[in-house]
């Protein structure tokens, strides 16, 4: 008999009611933050209701004294399920929680282990020590290996949770334990010296002693000591040097950056949002800038052998960061060093919002101005610390200085200037200055360290330096006779005789771009020979340009000068060109600058001294009133007026008369193009065929010349050695 099983009933199909799993976690979040808020205001008693009390009760009764960190547990846990971006930032490892609970179990057994013995569950019931879980912890300890080596094991447990919760080795342990030891021998007061005792007998053998030295000693006044700076204003009054009280007062003004706390804060939150945590361990602060050492820090990445794997942040991530920094710090441009030299920090260097001035007199009374033993130290500003920086320019031997318009490369050599003149007299140093644009180095006109007043015509210039090479060589055959080496040793053989010694000579230049267009071959071919050879005769090099391009500061001149200056520049290109490196468009102007010592490839960012033309006009009035012209200076011929410089361009008057031939005209211009040399060079030449009889007078507003001698005065050979020998 078969049976018919009857279909099952269908339930009605209902639209099912799903929840989105991230609302699943906020609402999680929520009924957490609720519960731990409720057992918060249960345990403190707030509440007064039968639930709540239960509630708390049992609590206490579970975890004791710890029921209090259970509610903390609970809010932490409700803000994780809220904030996904909080969950992802601290990303607690499994360690981490594992070594909590360890340590949290390990707190409740031990706060039972000092209750009196058979107080223990009683203590747990009233919800004392650490409730019913360190009561269960601590009872079987106690069973098992006693109660003192219980009271060990959880104390070693709290040590291992402790040691995996911070990732602390015996090593850092060592270094943690030694830290404290030195604070508490630094807290306890220092031990009183335990005089000698002293008898009647000793005291008055002591007094007898004594009496006898005074009556056989003369008595002798007691001699003054002045102190440093009154030495310093004695010695300078005796050599004649101007007094360091016609600058201004040495009292430098305060820097600008109070909120430097602040960017700390800041530096550190943006590098953590980007993925790199940092910590800044130092803060220096400058004149200009402040400079925030930070120490990379630590990235744990997952294996796949599910290992955490610890590795350090790269400085390169850093350095990509550059523009997110100066975005977050609202500062514009930051400086990125990495690393510093010396330290084991990347130093991020801030703007301040308020820069300070540096005053010359700061850094020229400062220790690290007076330990330079040497007449040609020059001040150059402070660090990025504060902390004055000076050279020594006959150590440098030659000094290159570029920079934009307005940078402070003017003021840089007035500050050069007169640290020179400050440290010598005229019997110690001569100056020779050019200044193509006529308004920065006149100001120095009239003062006897001048060899000639400032040389500012692009012809004369060429026959000052033709002048220099002669002194230079002149310096090198009296060494030879005296067997010197440099003329430090020949100042002290003549010093020894009695004899006058040689004076050192700088030669100053404001714009080497002028020159360079004028006349490229001459300027350059002196100045590369000057700065290869005169070093040991103390002839010194300080050039300035606002233009450090490759067709002004030529790969021939830059070898010459290991120490350069670079103020703000217009592009990474000219930087590249003046430091061999990028940087100096991330200037601020104003004097801020970055240094290249001869002696190291370190860029050191100065800023730079200020020395205001009334302090130069005092200095400048000092050192007139110590002369009496004889003549006007304007008037006074120059040594170098009777340089012939002909005498060297036979060569080429031969080859530009060889240009004539052939040719009706002949200009200026095309000697020059043809012979590649500048238009001064080219224009004696042309006056010199003229002297000959080749060219006539000048035609065309002075454009071209008319050729005088034809093809057979060339063939003619005594008239082509008429031409050529006069």
């Amino acid at each position: 008999m078969s049976t018919k099983k009857s279909p099952k009933k269908q339930r009605p199909q209902g639209i099912p009611i799903t929840l989105d799993q991230a609302l699943q976690k906020e609402i999680l979040g929520v009924l957490l933050i609720a519960l731990g808020g409720v057992t918060a205001l249960a345990l403190l008693s707030i509440t007064r209701g039968t639930l709540s009390k239960a509630w708390s009760m049992s609590l206490r009764r579970i975890f004791g004294w710890g029921a209090y960190p259970m509610v903390l547990l609970l809010l932490v846990a409700g803000l994780l399920f809220l904030w996904d971006d909080l969950r992802k930032r601290l990303s607690i490892p499994t360690r981490s929680i594992v070594a909590l609970e360890i340590l949290f179990v390990a707190l409740l057994g031990l706060s039972h282990l000092v209750i009196a013995p058979g107080q223990s569950l009683l203590a747990a019931e009233k919800g004392q020590g650490g409730g019913y879980i360190g009561w269960a912890v601590s009872y079987f300890l106690i069973a098992a290996v006693g109660r003192t080596i219980s009271f060990l094991i959880l104390l070693l447990a709290i040590f291992v949770s402790i040691c995996l919760l911070f990732r602390l080795n015996w090593n850092e342990w060592v270094v943690i334990l030694g830290k404290i030891k030195t604070r508490l021998k630094s807290l306890a007061p220092p031990p009183q010296p335990v005089e000698p005792v002293r008898t009647p007998q000793i005291v008055l053998r002591e007094k007898k002693r004594l009496a006898q030295e005074q009556l056989s000693t003369p008595q002798k006044a007691p001699i003054e000591v002045p102190s440093t700076p009154v030495r310093t204003r004695r010695m300078r009054q005796e050599r004649g040097l101007p007094p360091l009280d016609l600058l201004n007062g040495s009292a430098n003004e305060p820097y600008g950056d109070a909120d430097v706390r602040y960017k700390k804060q800041i530096i550190e939150e943006t590098l953590a949002s980007f993925g790199v945590p940092v910590k800044v361990v130092e803060i220096n602060q400058g004149p200009t800038v402040t400079q925030f050492g930070v120490e990379p820090g630590f990235v744990e990445t997952p294996e796949p052998d599910g290992q955490i794997r610890r590795r350090k942040v790269r400085v390169s991530r850093i350095m990509t960061l550059q523009d997110d920094l100066a975005l977050a710090l609202a500062a514009s441009p930051i400086r990125i060093e990495a690393p510093v030299p010396g330290r084991s920090v990347v130093g991020i260097e801030v703007p301040n919002s308020s820069p300070s001035l540096v005053n010359l007199r700061c850094v020229m009374e400062s220790k690290a101005f007076r330990s330079i033993d040497s007449k040609l130290r020059i001040a150059l500003g402070l660090d990025v610390s504060g902390q004055p920086v000076a050279a020594d320019l006959a150590q440098m031997p030659h000094l290159l200085i570029a920079g934009a318009t307005g940078s402070g490369k003017s003021v840089c050599m007035n500050s050069i200037t007169a640290c020179l003149l400050f440290n010598n007299t005229p019997e110690d140093l001569q100056l020779l200055m050019v200044d193509p644009k006529m308004v920065e180095l006149t100001a120095f006109n009239g003062i006897p360290h001048l060899v000639a007043p400032v040389v500012t015509e692009v012809e004369e210039v060429v026959r000052a330096f033709h002048w220099v090479t002669k002194q230079m060589d002149e310096r090198y055959r009296l060494f030879s006779e005296m067997g010197a080496r440099n003329i430090d040793v020949y100042n002290q053989l003549m010093a020894s005789r009695g004899q006058a010694k040689l004076p050192n000579m700088v030669i100053l230049i404001d714009e080497l771009a002028d020159l360079m267009v004028s006349a490229p071959e001459e300027i350059e071919h002196a100045i590369c020979r000057i700065a290869q050879l005169a070093r040991a005769t103390g002839i010194h090099l300080v050039i300035a340009t606002q233009r450090p391009s490759v067709d002004i500061i030529t790969g021939l001149i830059k070898a010459n000068f290991p120490a350069r200056i670079s103020f703000a520049v217009t592009s990474q290109i000219d930087s590249r060109v003046i430091l061999d490196t990028a940087g100096a468009e991330k200037l601020l102007g104003r004097g801020d600058m970055l240094y290249m010592a001869p002696d190291s490839s370190k860029l050191i960012r100065l800023q730079g001294c200020f020395v205001s033309d009334e302090q130069l006009e005092r200095l400048v009035n000092f050192w007139r009133e110590k002369i009496d012209w004889l003549v006007p200076q304007a008037e006074a011929n120059a040594p170098w007026h009777d340089v012939d410089l002909e005498e060297e361009g036979d060569d080429l008057l031969q080859q530009a008369i060889e240009l004539t031939r052939g040719r009706s005209s002949i200009s200026t211009s095309f000697i020059q193009r043809h012979l590649r040399i500048g238009y001064p060079r080219a224009a004696r030449l042309i006056d010199q065929m003229e002297e000959l009889g080749i060219v006539g007078p000048a035609e065309n507003a002075g454009r071209s010349r008319r050729v005088l001698i034809n093809e057979y005065d060339f063939q003619d050979e005594e008239k082509w050695d008429e031409y050529t020998t006069e």
